[in-house]
């Protein structure tokens, strides 16, 4: 089941993903006086409320804190998290029917949506030691079916990262850590993940210091995992599986081989539009 879950939840994340993408997404946002990363923050923890700064740096783990500090003080100072929470379901309801046309009103798209709700209910009380799901989970559900196939999406996306955050935690990593590990299993390259989370390119040394320190790492040049620091990282992918794979079980297995048929098409053209790199998990 584990493998299921997991199947299903990468078919889906380009649905959810896009909307960290989407043009229309950022329109809104800039409406409401939020610039260069202001938005990507203020719309992921608006579910929280006007929170203070270090409440999100501690749910978002892995950027640096002084970016989450920068963009949640201005984004704060400039509107509100309902107005945030509006211009987001807004964005994703145009940049979906703009690039799904005709089929978010699709007997496939209706039912993919009643599946996903299903499973994303399951877990709705299951709020312990995950703030960010718990925050959404506590949204109204939306009406359209392309906006509630979303909305599940965003639910399990956020119930699958605090787990994540969980694990890496208990494995003794930092959030810089965690990238480094990340770039050291080849996924994403360490430059991207260095400068799309703002660290300096000190911080990044020393985090590969201390990780070569404690046999995570190997010499080289580009770093890469030792055994010790292979097996570590397979235990955090293999707790994060187990701690997220309830919603999927509940609809069981063939559910999820349908789900993915259905949201195949709908996740493939999101990706070829907005995030083209996504297409080789398709």
């Amino acid at each position: 089941m584990i493998e299921a879950a997991r199947l299903t939840w990468r078919f889906l994340e380009p649905y959810h993903g896009m909307i960290y993408f989407a043009p229309e997404a950022a329109a809104a946002y800039g409406e409401l006086g939020l610039t260069g990363r202001a938005g990507y923050f203020a719309s992921r923890s608006a579910a929280l409320g006007a929170v203070p700064a270090p409440v999100v740096v501690a749910t978002f783990y892995n950027f640096s804190p002084a970016l989450v500090r920068e963009s949640i003080t201005a984004a704060w100072s400039a509107t509100d998290p309902a107005a945030v929470l509006a211009a987001r379901y807004a964005g994703a309801d145009q940049a979906l029917r703009g690039i799904l046309g005709d089929a978010v009103t699709s007997p496939e798209m209706r039912r993919a949506a009643a599946l996903l709700r299903e499973a994303a209910e399951t877990v709705a009380g299951d709020v312990t030691g995950r703030p960010l799901f718990a925050a959404h989970a506590a949204l109204p559900w939306p009406t359209e079916p392309h906006l509630v196939l979303w909305h599940a999406q965003t639910l399990l996306r956020e119930y699958r990262g605090d787990a994540h955050v969980a694990a890496l935690l208990t494995a003794g990593l930092s959030g810089i850590e965690a990238l480094v590990t990340h770039a050291a299993s080849g996924a994403v390259p360490a430059e991207t993940l260095r400068t799309s989370r703002a660290w300096s390119e000190d911080d990044w040394t020393r985090a590969v210091a201390g990780l070569r320190e404690r046999d995570w790492l190997t010499d080289d040049a580009d770093p890469t995992f030792t055994p010790a620091g292979a097996a570590r990282r397979a235990d955090i992918e293999q707790a994060t599986d187990e701690n997220s794979v309830r919603p999927y079980a509940h609809v069981g297995e063939a559910a999820c081989a349908e789900l993915q048929t259905l949201v195949r098409p709908f996740s493939r053209a999101l990706a070829e539009e907005l995030m083209p790199w996504a297409l080789a998990r398709q």
